[in-house]
């Protein structure tokens, strides 16, 4: 029997790169997928793709989780589709990087709003359907810059250190009612974000990972694969380093 078999999991920012990569890991593990995604033509493509090739339910929806009411309305979707809720997957994010002394307040603010705040929009959302079913799972996607921080992305950083936060803060409170709450904090992965950088930065970086490469999309996902699985039901509050050793 496959690993997420009945079960239905939404993941937001799924229309492309590591959202992308743990849905499509959802979908051959069995489970019904919802993808949310600020294009919604992009996201009915990939939940396309991921129906035709799994045999499983799927759809892509718009979402915006910057907004409390599209929160609603995806969890809303997410019951009316697939007649419940059990794997939320917090993945939305945006950069805006620059130094402090040249960051505008609204761009610390913006990064702040999707990565953090979105999050907990989804959280508060989802727990609601969670915590009345007594079971669920809700998995975070921090970053390694938000255990060990990062000159030039003050926003990212903090935003992704607070996610942490949010983490151990929902684990403690969901617990009782049988929803468990994780993050992972990948290091740098190859995606369209890590492909802009240049060649000499992306050998700066390299150096500081003692597996001396990047990591893959599919590598996060297997991560998010054994939180929303079978296997890790004892688990919760926790933080799951993907970073190549970069940061221990």
């Amino acid at each position: 029997m496959k690993q997420l078999e009945g079960l239905s999991a939404l993941v937001t920012g799924g229309a492309r790169g590591i959202g992308l990569e743990i849905a499509s890991a959802f979908a051959r593990e069995g489970a019904s997928v919802l993808l949310g995604d600020v294009s919604a033509d992009e996201a009915a493509a990939a939940a396309a793709g991921l129906a035709s090739a799994n045999g499983v339910k799927a759809a892509g929806i718009r979402l915006d989780v910057t907004d409390a009411a599209s929160c609603e309305a995806a969890i809303e979707e997410s019951v009316k589709t697939f007649g419940k809720l059990d794997i939320l997957v917090n993945n939305a994010g945006i950069t805006k990087d620059n130094l402090v002394l040249r960051m505008k307040p609204e761009d610390f603010d913006a990064v702040i709003s999707v990565n953090l705040k979105g999050s907990f929009l989804m959280s508060k959302a989802a727990a609601k359907v969670m915590l009345r079913a007594r079971t669920g799972r809700i998995i975070n996607i921090s970053s390694v810059v938000g255990q060990a921080g990062q000159a030039g992305q003050a926003n990212y950083s903090a935003s992704k250190a607070g996610l942490i936060g949010l983490t151990k803060s929902l684990a403690k409170e969901f617990a009782p009612r049988g929803v468990l709450v994780n993050a992972i904090a990948p290091g740098f992965i190859e995606t369209r974000m890590t492909d802009a950088l240049k060649d000499e930065a992306k050998a700066a970086v390299t150096a500081l990972i003692p597996l001396e490469r990047f990591g893959k999309p599919a590598d996060v996902a297997g991560a998010a694969l054994f939180l929303a699985g079978p296997h890790s039901s004892y688990i919760t509050g926790q933080v799951l380093a993907v970073n190549g050793g970069m940061y221990i």
